[in-house]
């Protein structure tokens, strides 16, 4: 028996806080999503708590009469507490080196494995929607596919969504967004 998540990567938002909302085309994007999600079966859908995020879930779990479970495993990275003048170059160095820390942030091995967590508590047989964060997003890709690293987190659009299917031992990683 296989099990199936979707990964998904929040529509565009107003900003980087917790409580930045969704911009208007970012509204229209997640009425996409729930077209795209039409016929496919899904059991559950787990969200970041950051509202961009839940945000995105709210069609899709209202369109299959789900609630949404938030967990803050899903939360995005937080590369610094500084303000870097060279993130981007940081960032890129961090998938480099997965132990890399910078002052008061989360090297990707942390991110990884909080959010790894929320994966391998899905039961078997399960078809999840996750809707989480670009930077966290292409961790937990990574999990499964070593290939996923910077560019693959520059290449992701808003929103964005990835099926991993899980049967008998084997993973299997699909960019199934348009």
């Amino acid at each position: 028996m296989e099990k199936v998540l979707y990964l998904v990567r929040h529509c565009e938002a107003e900003g980087q806080c917790p409580h930045a909302k969704l911009t208007p085309e970012g509204k229209v994007q997640a009425e996409k999503l729930v077209s795209f999600f039409g016929d496919v079966e899904i059991d559950r859908i787990i969200s970041s708590p950051f509202v961009r995020a839940r945000c995105t879930a709210m069609p899709i779990a209202e369109s299959k009469g789900l609630c949404i479970e938030q967990n803050s495993d899903l939360t995005e990275r937080v590369l610094s507490s500084q303000d870097e003048k060279d993130w981007i170059g940081k960032l890129r160095d961090s998938f480099s080196d997965v132990h890399l820390k910078y002052k008061g942030g989360e090297s990707s091995i942390e991110a990884m494995t909080r959010a790894y967590k929320v994966v391998k508590e899905l039961e078997v047989g399960s078809r999840t929607v996750i809707v989480t964060h670009g930077n966290l997003m292409t961790l937990l890709l990574r999990c499964f596919d070593k290939r996923f690293g910077f560019e693959e987190w520059r290449d992701l659009t808003n929103p964005d969504v990835y099926r991993i299917t899980f049967h008998t031992g084997e993973v299997s990683v699909e960019r199934i967004w348009d």
